[in-house]
């Protein structure tokens, strides 16, 4: 791991993925806060829960994502996750409500996600 890519895991009930973040001053605040566990709220086929403490950089800031990215979003110190298709969306991509900073993406089966739909908890840690 000498490229600076840094990992986390991410687990929702039975689902557990590895995730590589980008190299941005927004995925390395994430990173060091690590590790959390908490609830979250689905919004469509999309995660999002409340990382405080995270500062946004605005590294990039798009409504443009795929299935299996991961992204913060500054406004509500939120981190969301992507594994299908969200309320706006027009096509099989996800859309999300405000233009987000992405920092990561999910490597494996991102829509393995959909059968944690009901679960309590997320938890996501260092890899």
């Amino acid at each position: 791991m000498g490229d600076g890519t840094r990992r986390i895991k991410i687990t929702v009930g039975s689902v557990s993925l590895e995730a590589e973040l980008k190299t941005n001053k927004t995925a390395e605040a994430i990173y060091a806060v690590l590790p959390i566990e908490t609830t979250f709220n689905t919004w469509g086929e999309e995660f999002y829960f409340k990382m405080p403490g995270v500062k946004d950089h605005r590294e990039t800031a798009t409504t443009q994502v795929k299935v299996g990215d991961v992204a913060f979003w500054g406004a509500g110190e939120v981190l969301a996750i992507f594994f299908g298709q969200t309320p706006m969306s027009m096509g099989p991509d996800p859309v999300p409500v405000d233009r987000v900073n992405v920092v990561g993406r999910l490597l494996g089966d991102a829509t393995l996600l959909r059968q944690a739909m009901s679960a309590a908890k997320i938890k996501v840690e260092k890899a």
